[in-house]
């Protein structure tokens, strides 16, 4: 019979396993979790936090996608736009302050509420980062189509970074968005919203132009395809799959997948003529 504490997933395991998945000093790392599979945390969350520091080291960066929680956003007419009455009512995106979004589930809220941590100032692209490097992946993340050149995300392509699905869906893989953005393919659908902006003077209204990640970026993907693309990505052998704690999880390099993901899509929907 497991006593209690046998029943425990500590820091040191965790650290452990993300080591033995591929894990090393001085990576950048993206994390994507269902906090609920990797087992019976001792410190909850913030055991995964510390573990996914502790394997990348101080030289390392921990990064998670937070989003933001805009819920006005049903209020909007076809132009992306709010009703003036609404406005006064609306909180503002404050990149210190603003929670996560609920439906990536608890993890990006503890990372972003960690000492140190930082999150990058585009409200609906908005990444946290925690670690080294953490100043330079938050910093000047373009507002305009916030998940192509200049976020987060490619420059976690280009610092030669990873993605961690931590027991989480292969679908919820986000840098995806920027293999969506770098696609050489027609009818991408294009998503204008205004959003308020925290400035010292009050609230700032500023439309954002985007590819829309709230639905598969052309007719004729599947809602879930980003997993399709994972799951080729691994049949080909590539990136790594394992326990960590009790979670089935998978490693991936970030440019890699990228690459992938713009070859799978362009292989489907060509290039658009010019």
């Amino acid at each position: 019979m497991t006593s209690p504490a046998e029943s425990f997933v500590t820091r040191a395991s965790l650290a452990a396993d993300l080591a033995a998945l591929g894990l090393a000093p001085g990576d950048a790392v993206m994390v994507h979790a269902s906090v609920s599979k990797v087992g019976r945390l001792l410190d909850g969350p913030d055991t995964i936090i510390a573990a996914l520091s502790d394997a990348v080291g101080p030289k390392g960066t921990v990064l998670a996608y937070a989003d933001w929680e805009a819920r006005y956003e049903d209020l909007v007419d076809e132009d992306g736009r709010v009703p003036q009455e609404w406005r006064e009512h609306i909180t503002p995106f404050d990149p210190r302050r603003s929670r996560a979004i609920r439906e990536n589930g608890v993890l990006p809220e503890f990372l972003r509420t960690t000492p140190g941590a930082l999150r990058s100032g585009n409200p609906g692209a908005s990444i946290v980062a925690l670690g080294a490097r953490a100043e330079w992946f938050t910093a000047d993340h373009p507002l305009d189509y916030g998940y192509g050149e200049g976020s987060p995300l490619a420059r976690l392509v280009e610092a030669g970074g990873k993605v961690l699905m931590l027991g989480a869906p292969l679908d919820t893989l986000t840098l995806l968005h920027h293999a969506e953005h770098l696609a050489a393919i027609p009818g991408k659908r294009i998503r204008r919203i205004e959003v308020p902006l925290a400035t010292p003077t009050g609230p700032q209204w500023r439309v954002i132009e985007e590819f829309d990640t709230g639905d598969p970026i052309v007719e004729g993907l599947a809602e879930d395809y980003f997993a399709e693309i994972v799951t080729a990505f691994r049949a080909g052998g590539r990136g790594r799959q394992g326990l960590i704690g009790t979670a089935s999880s998978v490693l991936v390099d970030a440019a890699a997948i990228t690459a992938f993901g713009v070859a799978w899509l362009e292989s489907r929907f060509g290039s658009p003529s010019f």
